[in-house]
């Protein structure tokens, strides 16, 4: 499961990839849509289970805004991102979907895979729109989770002060942050391409983020999932109009 805030945030310096100006993918087949106006498509599952159907959109909500323990108290439920699942295998796809950062900090569109043990949780990669209120700053960060911080030796090595800068030295190159017009409260077209080892980003229109790293090659990703975080009271972040294909490089 995601943490509230990434561990695998590099502290070295690493120059942002050039964002291509033309798609990287080749659209295939239609394998989902869901305008959120109909009876839930069965291959949802119910992961942190925030998330409800209003006004035709689907609009998650963090509760989980700080580590609790358990009511028998043996064991931590941890801060987390609400997120919601959906079974689609792919290896190659584009995500095309409308998002709203209503007080929400951050949506993002994840891949995973559940049987995939040498990463936690099966994390393999995603895409985050954020949006920080006190800087009025938007961004997006592309994240190789596979082969970057949610690798199991590099994340506990991230976990370990007395380890944390060797797997900082790890991660380097395994994420990419670029400036974007997030625009809160508005609706936005987001598109996200994923084709071999890249994913490239659109936002209305504009290309706004790349990143090239090994583990977003991986070939079987079993589940997307969509999160939305942010802890001020009543900040939500919406889904709508979503629809996703298969691809390939183009």
């Amino acid at each position: 499961m995601r943490p509230l805030l990434p561990l695998f945030l590099a502290a070295a310096a690493f120059a942002a990839p050039t964002i291509p100006a033309e798609s990287i993918a080749k659209k295939g087949e239609l394998l989902f849509a869901d305008d959120f106006s109909g009876t839930p498509d069965k291959r949802w599952v119910k992961v942190v289970p925030t998330f409800s159907v209003e006004e035709g959109a689907l609009k998650g909500v963090q509760t989980r805004v700080k580590d609790e323990p358990t009511k028998d108290g043996k064991s931590v439920i941890k801060a987390h991102a609400a997120v919601h699942g959906l079974e689609v295998p792919t290896k190659d796809s584009v995500v095309e979907v409308r998002i709203k950062l209503d007080g929400a900090s951050m949506v993002d569109v994840e891949l995973d895979d559940r049987k995939y043990t040498a990463a936690h949780y099966g994390h393999i990669c995603r895409a985050q729109v954020r949006y920080d209120a006190k800087t009025k700053k938007g961004s997006v960060q592309i994240i190789d989770e596979r082969d970057g911080g949610m690798k199991n030796e590099t994340r506990a090595m991230l976990q370990d002060p007395a380890r944390k800068a060797e797997g900082q030295k790890l991660i380097v190159g395994r994420s990419a942050t670029f400036p974007a017009d997030v625009k809160p409260g508005e609706w936005q077209n987001l598109v996200v391409e994923i084709v071999d080892d890249q994913i490239r980003v659109v936002l209305d229109g504009k290309p706004v983020g790349y990143l090239k790293s090994s583990g977003i090659a991986h070939a079987t990703k079993s589940r997307f999932e969509f999160g939305v975080a942010g802890v001020a009271p009543g900040s939500s972040g919406h889904f709508d109009d979503l629809k996703i294909y298969s691809a390939s490089a183009k």
